[in-house]
C-alpha cells in the first residue's frame, strides 16, 4: 500500500430542498456572480428560472454564459472567461452536468490571468489562483463536482486534454437528486457506464491496496443494482439519490488512496471519440473498454477474471468476464462497438491522428503508438 496525502476541500450539500443554501452560500464569496450553464436542459425543467430567482432575492449581481456543449470546447471558456472579466465577476456558478462544470473550473482559472486558457492544458503554465466555484449538479457521471479535473477540446490542435489543479476544486457541490429526474433514459445510462469505468480504471491502475479494491466494488455494485431499476423508473428520487451519490464517490479521490496510480488509458481513448464525432462521453467508455480488456487480457487476465466473477457473483475466466461486462453495458443501452453509433464519414486514419497527437497511454499498462491501429480495429 502506498503513501498519501488525502485532500478534497470541497463542501458536498446532498438531498431534497439543499438549493435553499445557494444564494447564501454564493454570497459568501462575492457578490458579482457568473453562471454559466448547458444549452437549454437547465430552462426547460425550471431550474434556471428557480435558481435566478434566488439569487436575485438575494440582490445578487448577476452575469451569464449559457450554451456550453456537450463536449466541452476551449472556445466557449475564452468567451465565457471575457465576460467575466468585463464585469468584474467574484465567484463562478456552474450550473449542469460535467461539461458545464469542468467548463466552469477552466473559466475560473482563466478569469484572474491574461494568456490564453489553453496554456493551463498544454502544461505550458500552470494554475496559482483562481476564482471561487460553486456547482449545481444536474446530471450524476462524470465526479467533476468533487475533483479537481477538467478535460476541454480544443479542435483545432485536434486534442481533448485534462487538467488537474488544486485551485479547480469546486467550493461548494450542490446536489439535489430531484434535480436528474428529467434526465433523459439514454443520458442516465452513460452516467451510469462512465462511473462504472471511473472504478474500472482504478481496479486496473497500479499498486496494491485491498481497501481501495472493496471501495471500488461497492461502487460498481451499487451502480448495478440501483443502474438497471432506474432506468425503469426514470423519476424514482431514492434511485436517482443512489446512482448520484456512486458517481460522486466514484471519482472524487477516495477510491486512488492507497494506490499509484488508476489506468486511464480508456478515457483517453474515449476524449478522441468525442473530439472526433461528439460521441457522448460515457457511450464512448462502453465502445473502448471491451476493446481495451481483450487487448491486455494476456497481462492481466486474473486481474480481468477476477473483476467479473466479483461484480457477478460467480466464478468466470478471463472471456467470460469481458463478454459479461459488455453485455451489462447494452443492457444498459449503451453501445458496445463504434459502428452502433452509425457515424457517418468516420476515418481511422483521423482517429489515429488524434491518438498520435494525444498521446494515447495508459499510468499502468502501457500502449504504445504501434499498437494503437489494433485497439481501433478492435472497437469498431
Amino acid at each position: 500500500m502506498e503513501n498519501f496525502v488525502a485532500f478534497n476541500p470541497t463542501s458536498l450539500h446532498f438531498g431534497r430542498h439543499i438549493l435553499e443554501g445557494l444564494a447564501p452560500t454564493v454570497r459568501q464569496y462575492g457578490d458579482r456572480v457568473l453562471l454559466v450553464y448547458g444549452r437549454g436542459s437547465v430552462k426547460r425543467s425550471g431550474l434556471y428560472d428557480r435558481i435566478l430567482r434566488s439569487l436575485k432575492e438575494a440582490e445578487l449581481a448577476l452575469f451569464e454564459y449559457g450554451g456550453i456543449q456537450p463536449n466541452p470546447v476551449i472556445e466557449d471558456v475564452e468567451a465565457a472567461a471575457a465576460v467575466g472579466r468585463e464585469h468584474h465577476v467574484e465567484v463562478v456558478l456552474a450550473v449542469g452536468g460535467g461539461s458545464v462544470i469542468d467548463s466552469a473550473k477552466a473559466i475560473a482559472l482563466t478569469i484572474p490571468v491574461s494568456h490564453p486558457a489553453w496554456d493551463f492544458f498544454t502544461g505550458k503554465t500552470t494554475p496559482t489562483k483562481g476564482l471561487p466555484l460553486i456547482t449545481v449538479l444536474t446530471l450524476a457521471a462524470t465526479g467533476s463536482e468533487m475533483n479537481s479535473i477538467a478535460v476541454i477540446s480544443n479542435k483545432e490542435a485536434y486534442y481533448k486534454a485534462p487538467l488537474r489543479s488544486p485551485f479547480a476544486f469546486p467550493k461548494h457541490s450542490f446536489l439535489d437528486p430531484e434535480v436528474t429526474t428529467t434526465v433523459p433514459r439514454d443520458y442516465t445510462a452513460y452516467g451510469v457506464a462512465d462511473l462504472i469505468a471511473h472504478c474500472m480504471e482504478v481496479w486496473f491502475g497500479a499498486g496494491d491496496c485491498p481497501m481501495s479494491d472493496r471501495l471500488v466494488l461497492s461502487i460498481i455494485k451499487e451502480a448495478m443494482e440501483a443502474g438497471p431499476l432506474l432506468l425503469t423508473d426514470l423519476r424514482n428520487y431514492d434511485l436517482r439519490s443512489r446512482i448520484m451519490y456512486a458517481a460522486t464517490l466514484a471519482l472524487n479521490g477516495l477510491t486512488t488512496q492507497g494506490k499509484v496510480s488508476g489506468d486511464w488509458c480508456v478515457h483517453v481513448v474515449g476524449h478522441v471519440l468525442s473530439l472526433l464525432y461528439d460521441v457522448p462521453h460515457g457511450a464512448s467508455l462502453t465502445i473502448v473498454y471491451p476493446a481495451w480488456m481483450h487487448f491486455f487480457k494476456d497481462q492481466i487476465g486474473e486481474r480481468i477474471a477476477l473483476l467479473g466473477s466479483e461484480m457477478f457473483e460467480e466464478r468466470l475466466n478471463v472471456d467470460e468476464a469481458i463478454s459479461r461486462i459488455e453485455n451489462f453495458f447494452i443492457a444498459l443501452g449503451c453501445p458496445a462497438k463504434f459502428r452502433d453509433l452509425d457515424i457517418p464519414n468516420l476515418s481511422v486514419d483521423d482517429i489515429l491522428e488524434a491518438m498520435e497527437i494525444g498521446k494515447v497511454n495508459g499510468m499502468h499498462l502501457k500502449l504504445k503508438p504501434a499498437d494503437y491501429p489494433k485497439l481501433v480495429e478492435m472497437f469498431l
